[in-house]
């Protein structure tokens, strides 16, 4: 894990959002793209950087790409301490999660 937390730009905030929503699921780098609008030159280094501080923590999917006819997918889902850093991080900006609760009301 980092000795410090990743810079949390308006990208940043957007996937962070989402995730409270969900914080367990996993989702795709692709279905993160299209949830939040980040485009993937910006998405990919952004959840490296979550996932070297800790934030969020990531799989391949256990696919045969030739039997699939794709490439295989990475898998992105929150950590416990992802979802306490993330809940502090929109409330320090005053954003309020999607479930239309403040992030940092108590659940």
């Amino acid at each position: 894990m980092a000795d410090r937390d990743p810079r949390l730009s308006g990208p940043t905030l957007k996937v962070l959002r989402l995730y409270l929503m969900t914080p367990r699921e996993d989702r795709s780098g692709a279905a993160i793209s299209k949830a939040t609008g980040v485009g993937a030159g910006t998405l990919y280094p952004m959840l490296a950087r979550l996932e070297e501080a800790g934030w969020f923590e990531s799989e391949w999917e256990n696919i045969d790409p030739s039997e699939a006819g794709r490439p295989r997918r990475r898998f992105y889902r929150m950590t416990g301490l992802g979802q306490t850093r993330a809940r502090a991080a929109l409330a320090e900006f005053q954003i309020p999660s999607m479930d239309g609760e403040a992030a940092w009301a108590p659940r």
